[in-house]
């Protein structure tokens, strides 16, 4: 568990940086898109709270694996999904037992443009619209979880070619705010915060009409002796962080 590893720690080198509070480290972090926005407010407030700074790196969860197996210099991964962080540990290129869910993602049916989408989805079923955007699937879970939902409605066939697919949920999400695209399937927290749509319209999915977007973090090999790193990792847990995480839409 990573509260072992966190225990051990904190008795073996927390005392050394007690002793140098001064001398605060950076820790390199791959954060999976659809994270980007709560991300940046937690690095803030880590940075403030712990003198520690987190640079951040923003991308499809699918690509920042394939980095990571060619020796990317990140020392924390937050991913979109559970899988990914999983294959990381099993092959040796993560710390085990570092690995938790950070959040639960929800996935939202958005168009920029009021009153388009319904609050049921059934403009899905209509098709009064021009291009609606995705993630790739194969590389970014809310485009996979897209894929779910329209195959649940059982419309996949009506809607397939009026596809285009962003390389990752933060392109998609820009297809759609661009208005290239008349709506979309986004991460919820690219488009809600304080309880309510910053604009637009949207559908938010129920969570049965597709896998559970469970979004895990882990320390990578190059994090294990970084005190940022590993202070980031307790942080996401911290009930502050937690606040800010569940601004944005997500569940915990």
């Amino acid at each position: 568990m990573f509260s072992s590893f966190l225990k051990y720690f904190l008795c073996a080198v927390a005392p050394l940086l007690w002793i140098h509070q001064s001398l605060a480290a950076e820790v390199s972090v791959a954060v999976a898109a659809n994270f980007a926005a709560p991300m940046k407010i937690i690095a803030q407030n880590f940075e403030r709270e712990t003198g520690h700074k987190a640079v951040l790196s923003f991308g499809a969860t699918g690509q920042f694996y394939a980095q990571i197996k060619n020796a990317a210099p990140f020392a924390v991964l937050l991913a979109a999904d559970t899988h990914t962080p999983a294959k990381i540990e099993k092959a040796g290129l993560g710390v085990a037992g570092t690995k938790f869910t950070y959040a639960i993602g929800q996935l939202v049916l958005w168009s920029k443009k009021p009153g388009l989408v319904d609050d049921q989805g059934e403009i899905l079923k209509i098709g009064n619209f021009s291009k609606m955007a995705i993630a790739n699937p194969k590389l970014a879970p809310y485009g996979s979880a897209a894929i779910e939902v329209l195959n649940h409605l059982g419309i996949m066939s009506q809607v397939k070619p009026k596809i285009v697919e962003g390389s990752n949920i933060a392109q998609a999400y820009q297809f759609v705010f661009s208005e290239n695209a008349s709506l979309g399937f986004v991460a919820l927290s690219q488009v809600f915060e304080d309880g309510k749509l910053k604009q637009g319209s949207g559908w938010i999915v129920p969570a049965k009409m597709h896998s559970p977007i469970k979004q895990d973090a882990i320390l990578l090999n190059s994090g294990r002796n970084n005190p940022a790193a590993i202070a980031l990792m307790t942080y996401l847990q911290s009930e502050a962080a937690k606040a800010v995480i569940r601004k944005f839409g997500y569940e915990l």
